[in-house]
């Protein structure tokens, strides 16, 4: 029996299909060392789990927007409740980069998924459902308190494990729909004012000339008396005790900060990963060494070449062309989806479409950054390349769901029957 016509938008599937083939390829590359380890078998999992994530996306790609609207509470609450239980002793693990991230959803001592790639999903649609309640944007702090309860719940969960990479990526989800929304440029700066001032505290003059600056848009934007006394607040006092605060991270937290400054401080250990990294994109060139044959993963001297490093895979071996090919795959997938959320119905589907386009983009300038040491480490995949069932699955759902998203939105072309 034929089910009911649906719109597929092609350009966005088929790049999809061409970043998650890219990505499988290059795990399999990943595989081929001089030394038989079990990365040589990854891209068989992944192949399985791109055909279950293909299918998952088919699923959801079924479900009207309203559907997913209907759902959004509970879907939020299952995810805060996964994170929870992962914090519980014997129920959380890590593995790669991330090993002391207690981040795996474990049984009986097998993984079985991370609920914090389906907890981004979730405080997306959550998000997304919240802001568009609101006739207009919201226009200070006071009107942000629920979108930042919703984001801070999982955030701290996620902090909890720790893993300071998805606490990341729920950060630029949270500004990103906030833009999106209608939400001031200012206001998003001066919320984000005492990370900035944490951030450039390790010089006085220069955490003085940001508190000028501060102050300036302070009094430009002229928010509610309370809310500016708590911004100037929060600003003096991670500036103040930016030092105390450094005195209190472990040393191996230290050495990463320190690392990310200059890698060959501790070549050995906390630099490892950021210099073999460098040495392996390095030695790609123009046209790269070859599909296979990149020396620095043969040697399996790339550390998480299949995971969180797979990028310098790509430019040891396919060169500057292949990682041309791949950022320029990411940003046309990035321009779909904002002319997906543009053309949306209403704003509750715009939001979902830029809440992802947030996540995506937070995960590829922070995994790519870090490979080339313009981001710290921080052990965060890359979408569509790191192996990874859960990752994959989720990427391909949110797919599915911006697939109806464009169904339903306006200017459809394109109908099959599905």
């Amino acid at each position: 029996m034929a089910m009911r016509r649906i719109n597929v938008d092609w350009p966005l599937v088929l790049i999809a299909l061409a970043l998650s083939l890219f990505g499988i390829a290059t795990v399999y590359s990943a595989g081929q060392t001089d030394a038989v380890t079990y990365v040589a078998r990854a891209w068989r999992a992944q192949i399985v789990w791109f055909v279950l994530s293909l299918g998952a996306a088919y699923a959801i790609s079924r479900a009207s927007v309203r559907l997913l609207e209907w759902l959004t509470v509970p879907l939020y609450w299952f995810s805060i409740l996964l994170l929870l239980i992962v914090l519980v002793p014997g129920f959380g693990s890590g593995a790669g980069t991330a090993a002391s991230v207690k981040g795996w959803l474990t049984i009986a001592g097998h993984r079985l998924g991370q609920p914090a790639e389906f907890a981004k999903l979730a405080v997306v649609l959550m998000l997304a459902l919240v802001l568009s309640k609101n006739r207009e944007a919201p226009k200070s702090m006071l009107d942000l308190w629920r979108p930042g309860l919703i984001v801070g719940i999982p955030w701290m969960l996620i902090m909890k494990q720790p893993d300071l990479g998805t606490g990341i990526v729920f950060v630029g989800i949270f500004f990103g729909m906030l833009f999106w929304a209608g939400v001031e440029w200012r206001l998003l700066v001066l919320i984000a004012s005492p990370v900035v001032s944490l951030i450039l505290a390790f010089s006085t003059s220069v955490w003085a000339s940001w508190f000028c600056l501060f102050i300036a848009l302070l009094i430009w934007y002229k928010p509610y008396v309370f809310e500016g006394v708590v911004l100037a607040t929060a600003n003096v006092f991670t500036g103040v005790f930016a030092p105390i605060l450094w005195e209190r991270l472990a040393p191996y937290q230290q050495n990463r900060l320190r690392v990310f400054l200059d890698p060959s401080i501790d070549p050995r250990r906390s630099g490892y990963h950021v210099i073999q990294s460098q040495v392996a994109i390095g030695s790609g060139g123009w046209f790269g060494k070859g599909y296979l044959n990149g020396p620095q993963k043969r040697l399996a001297f790339l550390p998480a070449q299949h995971t969180d490093f797979i990028w310098a895979v790509v430019g040891e071996e396919l060169g500057f062309i292949g990682v041309t090919l791949g950022v320029m795959l990411f940003f046309a997938l990035f321009l779909r989806v904002v002319r997906i959320a543009e053309r949306a119905n209403d704003s509750f589907s715009s939001l979902i479409a830029f809440g992802l386009l947030s996540s995506w983009l937070v995960h590829v300038l922070e995994n790519i950054g870090m490979t080339i040491n313009l981001m710290p480490i921080t052990g965060i995949p890359l979408p569509f390349f790191s192996y990874g069932g859960s990752f994959m699955l989720a990427s391909w759902l949110a797919i599915g769901i911006l697939v109806r998203i464009s169904s339903e939105g306006r200017g459809r072309t394109g109908q099959i029957d599905m």
